[in-house]
């Protein structure tokens, strides 16, 4: 069953929901801000075609981790460095492919950063693109679902 979590557009805390057609808005709970959602039958049946808060199409994949937590072990790791004489990088270096290789992929929207976890078409969805998103943010291009495409 796939999951959502919207990123409030007020305070930025999550807003974790199930798909379902009676669910209209989503409520914060921390600063009680309704979020607007439109699901649709694709999300009961956990495929992503279009995001329930923008309606917009495009979407990446990325592994389920919190940078922040990533980037505290790196510090730590950092830190040990004169003790350890660099054996702590390589001990992360193990924990993080450990983590690679057991951690799910999870689907966001580039333009409201909703994430779907559960997808059942997440394959079907491309890693992120850093010209997409810059153009998605800065200038609200629409892709429309379609990867970006050089010729």
């Amino acid at each position: 069953m796939m999951t959502v979590e919207i990123t409030c557009p007020e305070c930025g805390s999550g807003i974790n929901v199930y798909p379902s057609l009676d669910a209209k808005v989503a409520d914060c709970d921390v600063c009680q801000t309704q979020v607007p959602t439109k699901f649709t039958a694709d999300h009961i049946e956990s495929n992503l075609c279009d995001c329930p808060v923008c309606e917009r199409k495009d979407f990446y994949q990325q592994k389920d981790f919190s940078r922040k937590i990533g980037v505290a072990l790196f510090v730590i790791a950092a830190c040990f460095v004169p003790w350890t004489y660099g054996i702590s990088l390589i001990v992360l270096w193990l924990v993080d492919l450990f983590l690679f290789r057991k951690i799910p992929n999870v689907a966001i929207c580039y333009k409201c950063h909703t994430n779907f976890r559960g997808l059942a078409n997440l394959s079907a969805i491309p890693p992120y693109n850093h010209e997409m998103n810059d153009r998605i943010v800065y200038s609200d291009h629409d892709f429309k679902g379609k990867p970006l495409e050089h010729h």
